[in-house]
């Protein structure tokens, strides 16, 4: 489903999404556009600033992951002298790997947050899946990220998960080890020599016909641990090519993440807005 209008007169992408979406928040339109969810004209925009004039046509949810722009700017969602957390897309790696050394979350922060006198240095508190959208946190020095991550165990760490099937009981725990095989680069559930502890916990939000929408809390933050965990269940995430079924997109958005503040020692709560193209699968 998408929703289309068309444009009266000259105007910029932005104001017009607001005159249009008047019950959405700013940060909830912009965070459309960050992911690849406007069109304008059949063609994918993510700038806000980009012209518009009578008789363009803005589409909203209709553009899938696979053809979504790399975005030129990330959504801050909380940003101090320490740490800074970000609205990830989905379809954009966490940092970048032999392959891709530009076009990664960790890169286009930098860039973003960099003025020509002075280039920022940031590290990665943790990562999350290239096709996982949501809360991503790094911090602005190396010290700061050690800090955080000597209390990660207290971290809480909560995903939406669209599954196929509907899983019975509504709501459980899966205590399963885990293992990479680092030639397929697939995780392996079950116990194993070089298999880790792993505990996943879910209840059921809501039910269609033939999926569900999952809140998802991990203790542990194993590589793909979720995907494997509820494809071991029998309950894969929609969209997950590696343990289920290649879709527009994956079914996992990393909504929550709630810390503590290494300086002050009280808790610090980011949470991130579902995206459309998340929404819309459950059907």
């Amino acid at each position: 489903m998408s929703d289309k209008y068309c444009v009266k007169e000259f105007t910029t992408l932005l104001p017009f999404l607001q005159t249009h979406l008047h019950n959405w928040a700013r940060n909830k339109i912009k965070q459309r556009l960050q992911t690849g969810c406007v069109s304008v004209n059949g063609l994918t925009i993510t700038q806000h600033s980009h012209p518009l004039k009578p008789n363009d046509f803005v589409e909203i949810g209709a553009v899938s992951q696979s053809s979504a722009a790399v975005p030129a700017q990330l959504n801050i969602l909380y940003s101090d002298r320490n740490l800074i957390a970000i609205d990830k897309p989905a379809g954009l790696l966490s940092v970048g790997n032999t392959k891709e050394t530009k076009q990664h979350a960790l890169a286009i922060l930098r860039k973003q947050l960099s003025r020509k006198s002075q280039e920022i240095k940031l590290w990665p508190v943790h990562r999350i899946d290239r096709d996982t959208s949501g809360v991503l946190l790094f911090a602005t020095s190396r010290e700061i990220r050690e800090a955080v991550m000597a209390k990660w165990d207290r971290a809480e760490k909560t995903y939406l998960a669209i599954v196929d099937g509907v899983p019975n009981p509504s709501q459980g725990r899966i205590d399963q080890p885990l293992r990479l095989d680092e030639v397929e680069y697939r995780v392996h559930v079950g116990e194993h020599p070089d298999a880790k502890p792993a505990l996943t916990h879910y209840k059921i939000l809501n039910t269609t016909e033939k999926r569900a929408l999952l809140e998802v809390q991990i203790d542990t933050g194993r590589q793909h641990q979720i995907r494997a965990h509820l494809s071991w269940l029998g309950y894969p995430v929609v969209g997950d090519e590696r343990y289920g079924k290649a879709g527009e997109r994956m079914g996992l958005h990393a909504q929550r993440l709630k810390i503590i503040n290494p300086n002050s020692g009280k808790e610090l709560l980011f949470e991130s807005a579902v995206p459309l193209n998340f929404t819309r699968l459950l059907v």
